[in-house]
């Protein structure tokens, strides 16, 4: 399966912020992009004219991401949470683990909505894959950087 046709794996929550992001690029963005690049016109010759060529990387940079997103939002397979449950790791869910006396929190999240400062982490990383199907009371280890290291899981929601 190529990239343009594989099914991306989503949380309801990152689904609706796509199609919220899509919105206002479509409806505020590039009304404002278009607006910019008509304004720097009027400035005079095209071919000095820095603000102009400015304006239209811009509005080109602003058109490829609506695109993209369009065409995330017609792959997406938004994940039922319902059906995540607390018996094993899956997407959506917040998992609980232990690492070498620390606890951790994280949510298993599909990989276009992953942040790690924010403990997102996505299905497709090593931690996340490590994760995946395992139960409370499993153990897993990822190689990282550092070496192995071992995650005690400690609780699923």
């Amino acid at each position: 399966m190529t990239q343009a046709t594989q099914r991306v794996q989503m949380t309801p929550l990152g689904y609706r912020a796509l199609v919220e992001e899509l919105k206002t690029l479509e409806t505020v963005g590039r009304p404002e992009g278009i607006e910019r690049v008509a304004k720097a016109r009027e400035f005079g010759d095209l071919s000095e004219n820095a603000e102009y060529h400015s304006a239209r990387e811009d509005l080109a940079a602003l058109e490829g991401r609506i695109e993209e997103l369009k065409d995330i939002i017609n792959r997406v397979n938004v994940v039922d949470l319902k059906k995540a449950g607390e018996e094993e790791v899956g997407i959506g869910s917040v998992v609980m683990v232990s690492i070498n006396g620390s606890q951790h929190e994280f949510t298993i999240v599909g990989e276009w909505e992953a942040d790690p400062a924010a403990k997102k982490i996505s299905h497709e990383s090593p931690l996340g894959k490590a994760l995946l199907g395992k139960k409370v009371g499993d153990n897993v280890e990822v190689d990282a950087p550092v070496g192995k290291v071992t995650y005690a899981i400690k609780a699923v929601k």
